[in-house]
């Protein structure tokens, strides 16, 4: 089954231009070329499931209000960089868009149960032999 695609609505989103950090030269200095990205999952359009998922998920770049934040400095353009932010953020999306397989308990094999315990009783041999002779 193909993963599902849920887009993005590009209204729900906020930017807001900042200064880069690192290299730039004088650049670096003048122009405010890097963008934070917030969008606020719970007032989305995504559906209930999606919103859910991404605010369970652990990630470090949501915030305790439900704000997924975004930082994209990669780029010299500032457009580039919301283009970048805005990719990066549909990934997230796409990552938690389709419902995570339930884990099935499986039992060993009876083959490899007897293979573990024939590795065991050989390693209980060369360690037997290692003490001292009576």
């Amino acid at each position: 089954m193909p993963p599902l695609k849920f887009l993005v609505d590009e209204r729900e989103v906020e930017f807001s231009a900042i200064r880069a950090q690192g290299a730039g030269g004088q650049n670096v200095n003048k122009v405010s070329s890097a963008v934070h990205l917030r969008f606020d999952i719970a007032a989305s359009s995504l559906p209930e499931e999606i919103k859910s998922r991404l605010l369970a998920l652990s990630d470090n770049r949501i915030t305790q209000e439900g704000v997924l934040v975004l930082k994209a400095q990669q780029h010299r353009t500032q457009e580039m960089n919301r283009s970048d932010a805005l990719a990066r953020l549909q990934e997230v999306v796409d990552g938690v868009s389709n419902p995570p397989k339930a884990r099935r308990a499986t039992k060993p094999s009876y083959g490899s149960r007897q293979r573990r315990l024939e590795g065991k009783s050989q390693r209980s041999a060369t360690k037997a032999l290692r003490g001292k002779l009576r």
